[in-house]
């Protein structure tokens, strides 16, 4: 899987802000903003997420998702 398979798959299912990916095709880091996770815990975002993967979750298409999940407020807050 490439990056913007990836990338297109979690945007159809949860409406992002911004997504940042970086992998090697089963390994990814993400960074994820979306006004879905406001109110949300940790653990509730990365279910949203993971939600949005399916199937290819359980059959090793993306082997591992490593997130960092922000609403849009803290997502402008974050030092760049």
């Amino acid at each position: 899987m490439t990056a913007d398979q990836l990338k297109d798959i979690i945007a159809a299912g949860l409406a992002c802000e911004h997504i940042a990916l970086k992998g090697d095709g089963r390994h990814w880091y993400a960074t994820i903003v979306s006004a879905e996770f406001d109110g949300r815990r940790a653990i509730q975002r990365h279910q949203r997420v993971y939600a949005t993967l399916g199937a290819k979750m359980h059959t090793d298409e993306v082997h591992a998702l490593s997130m960092k999940t922000f609403t849009p407020a803290e997502w402008a807050a974050q030092p760049r």
